[in-house]
C-alpha cells in the first residue's frame, strides 16, 4: 500500500506516535530542567550555609584554617562573601551560568590550597563540586547572552 492509498487507521496511527514521542521528549526535558534546578538549589544551600557561613561568622575552625594558610581574617571574610554571592547567583536566572563559573574558579583555587598547604587533605571536595558547577554553567549558558544584552542596555 502506498502513502496515498493508506487506510485511515494507519494514517491516524502515525500522528499519535509522533505526538507520543514529542510528549515523551517534552516530559524528559521538563524532568531534566527540574533536576537541574534542584541541583542548583542544593549547591546554593551548601555554599550559602555550610561553606560561607562558618567563614562569615568567624567559626574557630575557619579561623584556624585561614591562619594555617597564612591569609588571615580578611581573606576568610572575602572568600565567605564570594561563596555567598555565588550561592545567591545560582538562584538568580540571569546569573546562574556566571555564578557557577565563578564558583568553579574558586574551587580550583581551593583545590590548589588543599594540595599545597593541607597536603591533599579534603582536596577531593572542591574537585567533586566542580562537576555539578560545570554542568550548571554549561546548561545555563544561554543566559549569558541575555546578561550581556542587559548590561549593554544599562551602559
Amino acid at each position: 500500500m502506498s502513502e496515498t492509498t493508506a487506510s485511515p487507521a494507519s494514517a491516524n496511527s502515525r500522528p499519535v506516535v509522533v505526538v507520543a514521542v514529542a510528549e515523551s521528549a517534552t516530559a524528559r526535558g521538563r524532568r531534566a530542567r527540574i533536576a537541574l534546578r534542584a541541583l542548583q538549589v542544593l549547591i546554593a544551600l551548601f555554599y550559602g550555609v555550610a561553606s560561607s557561613l562558618p567563614k562569615l561568622i568567624a567559626d574557630p575552625s575557619a579561623v584556624d584554617s585561614f591562619d594555617r594558610i597564612g591569609w588571615g581574617s580578611g581573606a576568610m571574610y572575602t572568600i565567605g562573601a564570594l561563596e555567598l554571592a555565588g550561592a545567591v547567583g545560582l538562584l538568580v536566572p540571569l546569573l546562574q551560568s556566571v555564578a557557577a563559573t565563578a564558583l568553579s574558579a574558586l574551587m580550583v583555587g581551593a583545590f590548589v590550597v588543599q594540595m599545597t598547604v593541607f597536603h591533599g587533605e579534603n582536596a577531593a571536595t572542591p574537585l567533586i563540586l566542580i562537576i555539578p558547577l560545570a554542568l550548571i554553567a554549561w546548561a545555563r549558558r544561554g543566559q549569558n547572552r541575555e546578561l550581556v544584552r542587559v548590561l549593554r542596555r544599562r551602559a
